[in-house]
């Protein structure tokens, strides 16, 4: 069960504003708890406390950070059950899925612990001339300023992680806006955060909406925007960003190839592809979308993973045998069921699954999916996977590239030439090889290119996008 109710965070400090805000069971529909709601009054407050902090943070030196950090691996171990529970109520995450995100929001705060005491510079030879001759050169980074974060619904823990944990690690002040239907997660963190001795100002957390939310993007006192979400909004928050920096994590419609070597593993294959597709309700801009199967090996694949994607249990998201729990929203169940429908009007055939009822929608494979409709298109954010088949390798990394999205890909295969050959040409952020493109480790650089975002998470990756170079230049004799 969750709290009564739960305040929001300003310059460190709980606040009990009101309980404005409705969070709903996802799976019964129910009101699960209330959240404090901030208005603009308080989020220009609290942009201004991060303005007043940045001394103090710059100041604050990186083992003080890391112990921050350490405190909070520490205490989200001791709420690891807490955790757990209230993401599978706010976001209907099934358990075993909610329980491993606990574990990489640890990951993710161990890494920063560990990268913000290695935050270096380096010594620049400028003698590369005569008129150079005595001078040299030394680069530190240091923090960018009050960084503004707006975080996403599905995965309302880790992401939110990978925002907040590399701040702390830099020693920027952050606002953050963590997502309206998935806020408590973040809330906890809060809590965690405000046991610390972090400076006055370091962190705000506001659950706010998106309509009354434009300080977040517009207000040039923040340097830096970090938006994870749909590619629309994101874009549409670039655009009234101004002068600041801007990191978006977008959406994508992310495809894996088969290769024709690989029919000794396709049991293997078939298990990654249904985790991949299904996995969380298949609400992950990484989630497999497109699967591409060589024509050798397509009439065997096809079969096992249909019955694999029967096999999935759907229903409660408290009980641990639950692989599929319901979408976010009824609307957006709709919203697919749409797309779905459409597809088949079109042509494309339903081989497994299909049923809808309310949030929740059945994981759902089809094939014969024409290139020109929505579902295979756009970003489906759902539990359905289209099939194809292919003849030339080639090919396929074309018909992956026909895409606006480029987040990351999968390749099952055993050619180096054509792993390489992969990483040379497919058009993302990423390529995984011999495992789906929903693969991903929290210190590894990710992020996308086209309509999938600008910039990398990943803490070290994040941390450089939070800081600056500052060169200094010393002459040796004057």
């Amino acid at each position: 069960m969750l709290n009564k109710s739960y305040p929001y965070y300003l310059a460190n400090e709980a606040v009990a504003a009101n309980t404005d805000l409705e969070v709903t069971d996802k799976f019964s529909g129910e009101v699960a708890t209330r959240v404090a709601m901030a208005d603009a009054a308080a989020i220009d407050k609290a942009i201004g406390y991060a303005v007043d902090a940045m001394p103090a943070m710059r100041a604050f030196p990186p083992f003080k950070r890391q112990a921050v950090l350490e405190h909070c691996v520490k205490r989200f171990r001791e709420r690891y059950d807490e955790l757990a529970l209230a993401l599978c109520i706010e976001a209907g995450k099934p358990i075993n899925d909610s329980k491993g995100e606990v574990t990489r929001l640890i990951d993710t705060f161990k890494v920063a612990a560990e990268e913000s005491v290695r935050i270096d510079g380096e010594i620049i030879n400028l003698e590369i001339s005569p008129r150079a001759k005595g001078y040299h050169g030394y680069v530190k980074r240091v923090p960018i300023g009050p960084c503004s974060f707006i975080s996403p619904f599905n995965f309302p823990l880790n992401l939110t992680a990978h925002k907040v944990a590399p701040a702390i690690a830099a020693g920027v002040p952050f606002v953050l806006k963590p997502a309206s239907r998935t806020p408590v997660g973040a809330l906890i963190m809060g809590e965690i955060l405000a046991e610390t001795d972090l400076p006055k100002g370091a962190f705000s957390i506001l659950p706010a909406h998106r309509d009354g939310a434009d300080l977040f993007t517009t207000d040039e006192r923040f340097k830096l925007l970090s938006f994870t979400g749909s590619p629309a909004v994101g874009w549409e928050l670039k655009k009234k960003a101004g002068k600041k920096k801007v990191i978006l994590e977008l959406g994508g419609n992310a495809a894996a190839i088969v290769d024709g070597d690989q029919g000794g593993k396709l049991d293997y294959v078939v298990d990654r592809l249904a985790f991949g597709a299904f996995y969380q309700s298949g609400q992950s801009c990484i989630g497999v979308q497109r699967i591409l199967v060589h024509a050798t090996l397509y009439d065997a694949l096809r079969e096992k993973l249909i019955a694999k994607t029967r096999s999935l249990v759907m229903g409660d998201p408290k009980d641990e045998k639950t692989f599929v729990g319901p979408m976010i929203s009824e609307s957006e169940s709709n919203r697919l069921a749409g797309w779905m429908e459409s597809a088949v009007q079109a042509g494309a055939k339903i081989v497994a699954g299909g049923k809808v009822e309310g949030a929740m929608f059945e994981a759902t494979l089809l094939e014969g999916v024409k290139p020109d409709t929505d579902l295979y298109r756009k970003e489906a954010f759902g539990p359905v996977a289209i099939l194809e088949r292919f003849d030339d390798f080639d090919a396929a990394l074309a018909t992956v590239n026909d895409s606006d999205f480029g987040l990351q890909a999968g390749v099952f295969t055993d050619s180096l030439a054509h792993a390489h050959r992969a990483w040379d040409l497919l058009d993302v952020g990423g390529v995984v090889i011999n495992d789906v493109p929903s693969f991903r480790v929290d210190n590894m650089p990710y992020g996308g290119v086209k309509d999938s975002g600008l910039g990398r998470e990943g803490v070290r990756y994040a941390i450089e996008d939070m800081t600056e170079m500052r060169l200094m230049v010393m002459r040796e004799t004057w």
